[in-house]
């Protein structure tokens, strides 16, 4: 079935997200002609399953063993700054990010990816359990600020809202602290 919403989305996001330079499609342009598969994870993933919200992250898995090309690439054509457990790219005063995971656990996301409609784009994205997982991982982990693991929980529920069957992957921490 089409999602007929999608070019309404698309225009949404583009209004209110300040993205200028076009990172999001140079990115995964580079991507794209260097061969180096990647698919879509976090926020952007998740908005591809539920109803959307805006977000100035756009979180990809590439290979590991491709990960030091990838950086080469991006820094050869973005502004590059390191953070555990990823890397961040921008172009000049865009407000959109694209950020590189460096998680060993979402080596597997990549063969189990299908393409999906992304901010106007087709592209790879996670599959749903893949995505979910990757919420609860995120809701779990103290590194985070408490602000993002708040919108993970909140992602969490989105899911759960069109996908109820997934709360029997929810470990007791998780539940215990969304009701």
């Amino acid at each position: 079935m089409a999602d007929t919403q999608q070019p309404q989305r698309t225009e949404l996001w583009r209004s209110a997200i300040s993205d200028p330079h076009g990172l999001l499609q140079q990115a995964t342009g580079l991507l794209q002609a260097h061969d180096i598969p990647f698919c879509v994870i976090g926020g952007q993933a998740v908005s591809s399953y539920v109803e959307p919200v805006i977000s100035l992250d756009f979180d990809i898995v590439v290979p590991p063993e491709r990960m030091p090309e990838v950086e080469r690439l991006f820094q050869h054509h973005f502004q590059v700054r390191r953070f555990k457990p990823f890397f961040s790219v921008s172009i000049g005063n865009s407000d959109f990010r694209v950020q590189v995971q460096t998680d060993v656990r979402y080596e597997g996301f990549i063969e189990r990816a299908a393409p999906r409609p992304v901010l106007g784009l087709e592209l790879p994205v996670a599959s749903l359990r893949d995505v979910f997982m990757s919420k609860i991982w995120a809701a779990q982990d103290s590194a985070r600020r408490v602000s993002k693991r708040q919108k993970d929980l909140a992602d969490i529920a989105r899911i759960l809202e069109v996908f109820p069957h997934l709360r029997e992957l929810l470990p007791e921490d998780v539940i215990a602290r969304m009701y």
